[in-house]
């Protein structure tokens, strides 16, 4: 067999259908009829703790039987629990998938399986591999990313979380924070600076530690959308065993670009709708009967065709996979494409509204785009801000001059106001 056999790949489809029909109906085409059922125009849901802990249960199960059954990390090595496939067969398994009614995932399984799961992977020892991988994989725990800082923005290499050796364990101490799903999370992925010395990227290394740890404090972020699916997360003299260390020392930042470059190639059904759409847009039109408004009109038509646009972009990230290319730019392309359209759809369901925006008249579909208007910036900062976005466009694709930078000194003498 050939990593792209057709004739495999199309027995593998089969065998994908066969197992997901003894455990799930196929799932019926979307019909959204205006005035019926749930508008469903947030970005970031809404859901209470104990909602979300449901859901995630449901998730979990399904989850646990799709590794179980061999589907659960068709890219990664046999020994913690994949096939070694080709990407393709993940793109394939995904398009099956979405064809029937299973529970649709959510941000933390997809961070736990797609991301920590595979980093645990790679650059964990063998005890790791099998007393994690195999476990995040599965999602017998969950484990959040405790990445991003708020003195260091964007520049995740800037944190400065610091976590100093004593005997056989290390104390951390400091804040991550835009952490989602931290207070249903078992585990967390982090990075501290274990050395100040060295260039900033030179001195961070990687560790698992558990969320119930004595001087952990999660506390949640409230959005202006309303919900809380993010938290601020204080770390004060946490001691984490040197066996939750992931890769060597000072090796971090290498764990961590793999980390998140790993979300590229892994499966699932996270595609939940995202907001308000242009058919949501139309709809609204002709529910406040100026869908023959020549302007109107016009605004709805950009949005459709920036609509058709990110889907092009989607498809070429998702052939480039298939392949096993790396998509390089391209998935800079589509989530500027994504988080641009989000706020473009937000002002023109704004313009139609204008008042009934704010205060609910009881109307249905109208209110309601309150929740897409105030989650859509968010978009713009998660998955990675707009800006950098724009960096790597601009470096990548146009080929113009890298920013320059004033930060090429040991971390401990660079300026931190």
């Amino acid at each position: 067999m050939t990593d792209l056999d057709p004739a495999h790949l199309e027995n593998f489809r089969g065998e994908v259908r066969a197992w997901l029909a003894t455990l799930a109906k196929p799932r019926a085409d979307e019909v959204r009829v205006w005035g019926e059922g749930d508008p469903d125009l947030q970005i970031f849901r809404v859901m209470s703790e104990e909602d979300e802990r449901a859901h995630l249960d449901r998730v979990r199960e399904y989850r646990k039987q799709r590794f179980d059954a061999g589907y659960g990390a068709l890219t990664l090595p046999v020994e913690v629990g994949g096939r070694g496939l080709p990407s393709v067969y993940a793109v394939a398994f995904a398009d099956e998938e979405r064809a029937f009614d299973i529970p649709p995932s959510s941000e933390i399984i997809s961070v736990t399986t797609g991301l920590i799961g595979a980093a645990v992977s790679v650059f964990g020892t063998p005890e790791q591999r099998e007393l994690y991988a195999r476990a995040f994989l599965r999602t017998d725990w969950l484990c959040c990313q405790l990445f991003s800082e708020p003195g260091a923005g964007s520049d995740l290499a800037g944190l400065s979380m610091r976590a100093v050796r004593d005997g056989d364990a290390w104390v951390l101490d400091g804040q991550k924070i835009w952490t989602s799903n931290a207070q249903v999370s078992e585990y967390g992925f982090l990075l501290a600076r274990t050395d100040p010395d060295v260039v900033k990227q030179a001195g961070i290394t990687a560790f698992l530690v558990r969320m119930d740890t004595p001087g952990i404090d999660i506390r949640p972020i409230r959005q202006m959308s309303g919900p809380s699916s993010f938290n601020e997360v204080f770390f004060d003299g946490v001691r984490v065993e040197d066996a939750l260390r992931i890769g060597e020392v000072n090796d971090g930042w290498r764990v961590a670009t793999a980390t998140l470059g790993f979300e590229r190639s892994s499966s699932g059904s996270g595609h939940r709708r995202k907001g308000g759409t242009v058919d949501d847009l139309v709809g609204l039109a002709r529910s406040l009967g100026v869908s023959s408004d020549p302007v109107i009109r016009q605004r709805i038509a950009d949005v459709y065709v920036r609509t058709q646009l990110h889907a092009a972009m989607v498809a070429k990230v998702a052939r480039a996979n298939a392949a096993g290319d790396k998509p390089g730019p391209a998935g800079s392309l589509g989530k500027l494409l994504a988080s641009d359209n989000l706020v473009r759809i937000g002002n023109v369901a704004s313009e139609l509204l204008g008042s009934a925006l704010v205060a609910d008249t009881g109307e249905w579909g109208q209110f309601a785009w309150s929740e897409h208007v105030l989650g859509a910036p968010g978009y713009r900062l998660a998955g990675g801000t707009d800006e950098v976005q724009r960096n790597i466009i601009a470096e990548r694709v146009l080929g113009l001059p890298q920013e320059q930078r004033a930060d090429r000194a040991p971390f401990s003498q660079l300026s931190r106001s």
